[in-house]
């Protein structure tokens, strides 16, 4: 069978590729972290805040080759000098997972106009736009490479049910869905499979203190399993997006919610 125009010629592999992992400071990114290292992949951990973490964690995943690069996603030139110092210090990037995220609650009618747009620029600018910006550096170097590559999205159960104490989340999540979608059709003559998660609660130390008590029963009760997800069952579908055998699954946006949220 004949290539398409731009397609990567060279298969691309299963371990001992370069991975970017944004929001790896702490949470799910840590979990993600590992879980790439784990099959043999050399990973750069991307942390805004966290340094100290990023570099314990770095330190102690298996195989070698393991880098920490820090800096803010909210800007373009930031988000840019990410990519940029991942790619170099991997020798290249096969894989982005876009995780970092703002998520601070900013009910409409409790919060004063200032906070509320103040919330809304904040999330707009790392959630949509980072990932956005970092994934358009992102795909120029795994084209380079020419093996093609792998992008995948962290977005959310949010998107589709609504968030009233975090609408911007709950927005931003939904664009992150859809640029998802658009890049995975851009970016496909290049051997380049893109696609998104979508999980609900899941538990890390950020939000622990949110299951104990009344709270955690109805947050459990949200789904029929009677529990919320671990983020090692999260990073499970992300590693098999980011596999050679998901290429189909290019533009999909996976559900990970425990059937707490069906979507028709």
């Amino acid at each position: 069978m004949s290539e398409q125009p731009g397609t990567s010629t060279l298969p691309f592999p299963a371990s001992g590729r370069r991975v970017l992992v944004t929001g790896a400071g702490s949470g799910l990114g840590t979990v993600l972290a590992r879980a790439f290292a784990r099959q043999g992949d050399a990973v750069a951990l991307h942390c805004r805040t966290h340094a100290s973490e990023a570099r314990a964690t770095a330190a102690a995943l298996p195989g070698e080759g393991h880098v920490v690069v820090p800096g803010d996603l909210a800007t373009p030139e930031g988000a840019a000098e990410v990519v940029a110092a991942a790619a170099e210090r991997l020798g290249g990037l096969d894989v982005l997972v876009n995780n970092a995220a703002v998520n601070t609650p900013h009910p409409p009618l409790e919060t004063p106009y200032e906070e509320w747009v103040a919330a809304w620029q904040a999330h707009v600018s790392v959630n949509l736009l980072g990932t956005a910006h970092v994934s358009h550096q992102a795909a120029r170097h795994m084209v380079a490479g020419g093996r093609g590559g792998r992008i995948v999205n962290i977005g959310s159960r949010g998107a589709f049910r609504g968030e009233p104490a975090h609408p911007a989340y709950g927005a931003t999540k939904a664009a992150v869905h859809a640029l998802g979608q658009s890049l995975a059709l851009s970016l496909a003559p290049h051997g380049i499979a893109v696609a998104s998660v979508a999980p609900g609660f899941f538990a890390t130390e950020r939000v622990a203190h949110r299951l104990s008590g009344a709270e955690g029963e109805a947050i459990r009760a949200q789904s029929p399993f009677g529990r919320v997800a671990e983020p090692e069952e999260i990073a499970e579908a992300v590693l098999w997006l980011a596999s050679p055998a998901a290429t189909w699954a290019s533009g999909t946006v996976m559900d990970l919610n425990g059937a707490s949220y069906l979507r028709t």
